[in-house]
């Protein structure tokens, strides 16, 4: 069993990758804290799907590219590599929502926390299961609460940062932060695999008849949401920024009260006769 097939290669890919992800994703959550109203539940949705899908779940499958076991061909079932995805995004949104709608409040922050960092693991471990190699697996249940730990952990600390950073020195270091925790998690649960049956030396593993290969399932999806994540990196970049976007809506509402308080002022000046 070998977790760095291609060396340092999907390591640094997967890390990068949950970075960008994380990035996008930090930016639409900072709009989402200028808006109200429907702009600001479609930030938080496009937040989600950025850090969920691609600071998360691709970063998980392209990080599995380099797992390998000598002698046999990994297969991703289907739906439950699907429904991996699906829960990455969704666990995400329930925490930013939370954590959004009650942005001071310690309870909603690690209720948010422990709610997407239980998705979180459930998704990596749901991804695990998903891989059919042709032997039997099992964990190590020490390294598996200590990486449900690292996840709760990760989640809470990315919920705190989409509601506190400001700036893009901040945003880069936060980006940073979570790529690190994302991998740290990842990596953690895949150094609690164990192989529990073997096999006679050169005799060939049984090629799993359930599920696609990487190539032909994997692959695509991650291309995917990669290329919606590039598109909404796009879309944020021609937006106005979280910044302008609090000024106008400061000017906007300095404006509102000079309009409002107009009349009262008119209504008070003395009439000038002729």
């Amino acid at each position: 069993m070998d977790h760095f097939t291609y060396g340092a290669l999907t390591p640094l890919l997967s890390f990068a990758l949950s970075c960008a992800g994380c990035g996008v994703g930090l930016s639409c959550t900072a709009r989402a804290r200028v808006t109200t109203g429907t702009a600001r539940t479609v930030w938080l949705l496009l937040g989600a799907v950025a850090i969920g899908g691609t600071g998360i779940w691709v970063m998980h499958f392209v990080a599995m590219l380099g797992f390998s076991v000598r002698g046999a061909q990994i297969h991703y079932d289907v739906s439950t590599t699907v429904a991996s995805m699906l829960l990455a995004v969704a666990v995400v949104a329930v925490g930013l929502f939370l954590v959004h709608h009650r942005p001071d409040g310690t309870a909603a922050l690690l209720g948010g926390g422990i709610v997407a960092g239980l998705g979180i693991a459930v998704m990596h471990y749901m991804g695990m299961a998903a891989m059919h190699v042709g032997v039997d697996i099992a964990y190590d249940p020490l390294l598996v609460v200590i990486s449900v730990i690292i996840a709760m952990g990760a989640a809470t600390g990315a919920l705190w940062l989409s509601v506190r950073v400001r700036g893009a020195g901040a945003g880069a270091v936060a980006t940073i932060v979570m790529g690190l925790a994302v991998s740290g998690m990842h990596y953690t649960g895949m150094a609690a695999m164990r192989i529990t049956s073997y096999r006679l030396l050169g005799t060939p593993i049984e090629t799993p008849s359930i599920g696609l290969p990487a190539t032909q399932l994997v692959v695509p999806l991650m291309g995917g949401i990669v290329a919606s994540t590039v598109a909404l990196l796009i879309v944020a970049a021609a937006w106005p920024s979280a910044t302008e976007m609090e000024i106008q809506a400061e000017f906007d509402a300095w404006a509102e009260r000079q309009r409002l308080a107009r009349p009262v002022a008119d209504a008070s000046e003395p009439e000038v006769l002729d």
